[in-house]
């Protein structure tokens, strides 16, 4: 296992301080000059962050309060919701942002009823309504999660002591918030820096370029391989700052002791109406834009043109590429992490560094060792697929580690005194408790391979576009149906392959006693 781990680490390694590498070695200081426009996507790339981090994490707080004081009919349903960003096609969420707030879109069809002229989505404003779009939902769980650890005797203690709300935030909310925002703010940021496809379908023009983008127009409209270097170091340098800001912010939450979490719902009807408000649109704004994509996208689902159907084709082949890699990392990782003497020191940081690896910055080393060697075209396939399984890795390690470290603090004495060789403590005691959340992983990672437009744009050429790469095509020539069947049809798809895989590897769960 030791060596199996060691091969995936080199390999890791190699995708991400090789494609480094690459890229620092293409990159001539005499030749490649940081310009103007350069600086301005540097600019634009740290203020959305900042900004997506910024209001995502102010708008969750009173959606997170209003869920962990209230009960309701679908309450635990919403929260389930909360973790539909991690398997949506990013273009999917990026169609039902456009079909709510587009220019022929339900917001501004409103506007135009009351004389108002349209708003613009594109720019600064339309890339931070798809950030927030999603990572309001991520925000709004992980403040949650900082309610659910507030002991409910304390909330009862300051009821009976008659704490109004500025006590409340004083002595109990306050201090809970200040240990739990920064590290939403952090986590946010951080995936903000690199997304490319809503830059790509939203962003776009000199003011609302991400330094992603960049580097994909100094790729396919400059071939300009120097500045692309250039611009990926740039990327990797500021992602490995977004890294160490949030090693320091993300800080640890102390335990509370207490009986339960039952806690009681805060007194008032005007506090119940403006939790029912926070609740209500929130649902709405993550479920509307979804319905949207849905009703706009069934008419021509059927009818859609055959390049999005052989691109369909390709998507398939590599979320089987990629979901099959993804399993022997994850596995390889995982339990060389648990059974090495320093695989939590070595093993599982080097799973976990996708964290912050840029598709791009990959792409552009990858492109940059291939393309004197072979044609990139044929290598789009393997390259993606192997990409995406390694952005892919840290959310499944994440999901398998945990169960993996407690049936072997449960059960590794007791298959050590049965005499056990190692595979039949894998096979009888280690996997029945990992299959859930190793189907699980593998599920999220088949989901964002079948959604993901990144390096496949470096190396696909006409005839090897994945579906989101040919949806992205068929919004960029206004082909309104054509794109909306097509939105439609990566959406299924990418839920039916999260729910597929899941179910084959990780089976039904398990029937207790009782139920």
């Amino acid at each position: 296992m030791g060596l199996a781990a060691g091969a995936v680490v080199l390999v890791l390694l190699a995708l991400n301080l090789g494609a480094l590498a690459a890229v620092g070695w293409r990159a001539d200081p005499g030749s490649a000059v940081f310009r103007a426009a350069d600086w301005a996507a540097l600019r634009f790339t740290l203020l959305q962050a900042a900004l997506s981090a910024l209001i995502s994490v102010v708008l969750a707080i009173p959606v997170a309060r209003a869920l962990a004081r209230r009960r309701f009919p679908g309450r635990g349903a919403l929260i389930v919701l909360m973790g539909a960003p991690f398997i949506l096609p990013t273009l999917v969420a990026v169609v039902g942002v456009l079909a709510v707030f587009g220019r022929a879109g339900i917001a501004n069809q409103a506007l135009a009823s009351f004389g108002i002229p349209p708003v613009s989505i594109y720019g600064l404003q339309g890339v931070l309504v798809a950030h927030v779009f999603f990572n309001l939902p991520l925000a709004t769980r992980l403040i949650l999660q900082g309610w659910g650890r507030i002991p409910a005797e304390h909330l009862r203690l300051a009821a009976s002591l008659g704490f109004d709300r500025r006590a409340m935030w004083r002595h109990v909310e306050g201090p809970m918030l200040r240990q739990v925002v920064p590290g939403a703010l952090a986590v946010i940021f951080l995936i903000c820096l690199t997304s490319f496809a809503v830059a790509l379908t939203l962003g776009g023009g000199p003011r609302a370029t991400t330094l992603e983008l960049a580097i994909y127009q100094a790729f396919r409209f400059e071939f300009d391989l120097g500045r692309a270097a250039l611009l990926a170091l740039v990327q990797a340098a500021v992602g490995i700052a977004a890294l160490l800001m949030l090693a320091r912010l993300a800080l640890p939450v102390g335990a509370l002791s207490g009986l339960d979490r039952a806690a009681p719902p805060a007194p008032g009807a005007l506090l119940r109406g403006l939790d029912g408000a926070a609740i209500v649109l929130a649902a709405a704004f993550l479920l509307v834009p979804l319905a949207l994509v849905v009703w706009r996208g069934a008419p021509h689902l059927l009818s859609l043109p055959g390049p999005v159907w052989t691109a369909v084709l390709q998507s398939l082949r590599v979320v089987a590429l990629s979901v099959t890699l993804l399993a022997l990392f994850t596995l390889a990782l995982a339990l060389a992490t648990l059974w090495t003497r320093r695989g939590a020191w070595v093993f599982e940081p080097v799973g976990l560094s996708a964290l912050v690896a840029s598709p791009m910055v990959i792409g552009t080393g990858l492109f940059i060792l291939t393309f004197p060697h072979a044609d990139p075209a044929r290598l789009a396939l393997p390259v993606t697929a192997l990409v995406n399984a390694a952005m892919a890795l840290p959310f499944a390690l994440r999901a398998v580690l945990p169960a993996l470290r407690q049936a072997e603090a449960d059960y590794a004495r007791l298959s050590a005194a049965l005499g056990l060789s190692t595979a039949a403590h894998l096979r009888l005691v280690l996997w029945p408790r990992l299959r859930r959340p190793f189907g699980f992983g593998l599920g999220l990672g088949a989901a964002l391979s079948m959604g993901d437009l990144g390096v496949i744009v470096l190396f696909a050429q006409t005839g090897g576009e994945t579906l989101p790469m040919q949806l992205h095509r068929l919004m960029g020539a206004y082909r309104t149906a054509d794109a909306a069947g097509a939105a439609l049809l990566l959406l299924i798809l990418a839920l039916g392959a999260f729910v597929l895989i899941e179910r084959l590897v990780g089976g039904k769960e398990p029937r207790h006693a009782g139920t």
